[in-house]
């Protein structure tokens, strides 16, 4: 059985997705870039900046099921740049306590509006 779990506080899913599924004793999370969920608007700045945006929309989509970020198993994050990496490892880790999740990391060719940063994530109840 699936769920569909949403938030007001993140942004709308803007194709034939989910912000998140619940299907047993786990959250998928959708792909969250650096959309203000207020606006709509892309979040202008660097690396870190936008992972701090990206962030807080996962944030705002556990919460909606009752979760935080203590509850991500794994996370993949996706960087249109290597490059990024350290200045996204610096504000990652100020939102996942010990013990950190699983995550893979992968440079890509392109990401939605072009932006720098993606991260999909799975949380467990």
């Amino acid at each position: 059985m699936k769920t569909v779990v949403a938030s007001p506080n993140a942004p709308k899913a803007v194709g034939p997705y989910s912000q998140a599924i619940k299907a047993g004793a786990f959250l998928f999370l959708a792909g969250q870039i650096p959309l203000d969920p207020a606006s709509g608007a892309l979040v202008d700045g660097d690396a870190a900046a936008q992972t701090r945006r990206v962030l807080d929309n996962i944030g705002a989509v556990l919460a909606a099921a009752g979760l935080s970020f203590a509850d991500v198993v794994k996370t993949t994050v996706f960087l249109a740049d290597l490059n990024d990496m350290a200045a996204m490892n610096q504000i990652y880790a100020t939102y996942f306590p010990d013990p950190a999740p699983a995550r893979a990391t992968v440079q890509v060719a392109r990401l939605p509006r072009d932006v720098r940063i993606e991260i999909e994530a799975i949380a467990t109840f």
